[in-house]
């Protein structure tokens, strides 16, 4: 299975495969991470000597970089509507209650929506989303919360860089708000990946065969023997990998695209609802791939190497 599908959208009855945190202590999973934890350090050490932009052929890319606030608004509001219309707060496993108190519930996430597609009030609307955590812990639980961090971090991103209505949407990418403004994004990006990696599957290894048993398509390990069990490690330490990439801020270009293969396969089977719950991850992967084709952004978004000309 590509790791990166979220069972807990999609299994029946997830409510029947509570976290086993004791799985976590098995010495299969304590050495995948460690090995996961020496991949992320080494290749942050090798990034060290690679000039920035990685990919050379990608550079010119690197003059939309400033419209990186207004795509992750984009996406964001994007997907607040699109879960709206399905009566789901902020993920798509959390359905607003029924009644009008349910559909009034979703009033403050729709109006958000409108404004960050439309690109005002860009740092309200952010704010918004940010101080609606207490509600979505309230109807679904500190594992919900958690795995909406992404969110977080791309309103977080918002507020310190927003996208700028008399620039026509563009932003004024100062160093300051910039590096404090990717740190928080990668932060919330790298904070969902992991959550959702240890709730779905390093310790929660019986959903993780339930998915299998619902969707037998997505067991591309069995050919080579892998059992269930070591399908749920293997698919949560990569989750885990990609965390940590995410977070190290190393080769943005690279980490972007490879992440994005997983992200975009997993449609073909989950369709709709994964691809508006993941529409948040896509937006950061764009945030990456821009940001990361031009050398003063990307020394932002990795601390690695000094820029050659540090100037928006």
């Amino acid at each position: 299975m590509l790791p990166h599908a979220h069972e807990t959208w999609f299994v029946h009855h997830p409510e029947d495969y509570p976290l086993d945190w004791g799985a976590l202590t098995r010495p299969s999973v304590l050495v995948g991470v460690a090995l996961v934890v020496v991949v992320a350090a080494v290749w942050r050490g090798a990034a060290r000597h690679v000039v920035a932009p990685e990919l050379p052929p990608l550079r010119g890319l690197g003059r939309f970089a400033v419209w990186v606030p207004r795509l992750l608004a984009i996406h964001l509001g994007a997907s607040l509507l699109l879960l709206a219309a399905d009566r789901m707060v902020l993920a798509p496993m959390v359905e607003a209650p029924k009644g009008i108190g349910g559909t009034a519930l979703l009033v403050p996430q729709v109006v958000a929506g409108l404004l960050l597609v439309s690109g005002r009030l860009v740092p309200l609307a952010a704010g918004a989303v940010v101080v609606a955590g207490p509600v979505l812990w309230g109807l679904a639980g500190t594992e919900a919360l958690l795995s909406c961090l992404v969110l977080v971090g791309i309103s977080g991103f918002l507020l310190l860089v927003p996208p700028e209505p008399s620039l026509g949407g563009r932003a004024q990418l100062t160093p300051q708000s910039l590096r404090v403004a990717a740190l928080v994004l990668r932060l919330g990006t790298a904070g969902s990946l992991i959550t959702l990696a240890v709730a779905e599957k390093l310790a929660n290894p019986a959903m993780a065969h339930a998915m299998l048993v619902q969707k037998p398509v997505l067991d591309l390990l069995s050919p080579l023997g892998v059992g269930p069990d070591g399908f749920a490690l293997f698919a949560g330490c990569v989750e885990v990998l990609f965390a940590l990439l995410v977070l190290s801020g190393a080769t943005p270009q690279v980490v972007a695209l490879v992440a994005a293969v997983p992200f975009t396969a997993t449609l073909l089977v989950f369709g709709g609802t994964e691809l508006v719950g993941h529409l948040p991850v896509y937006g950061v992967l764009l945030a990456l791939l821009l940001l990361g084709s031009r050398e003063y952004t990307s020394h932002e978004v990795s601390r690695l190497r000094e820029p050659a000309a540090a100037h928006a």
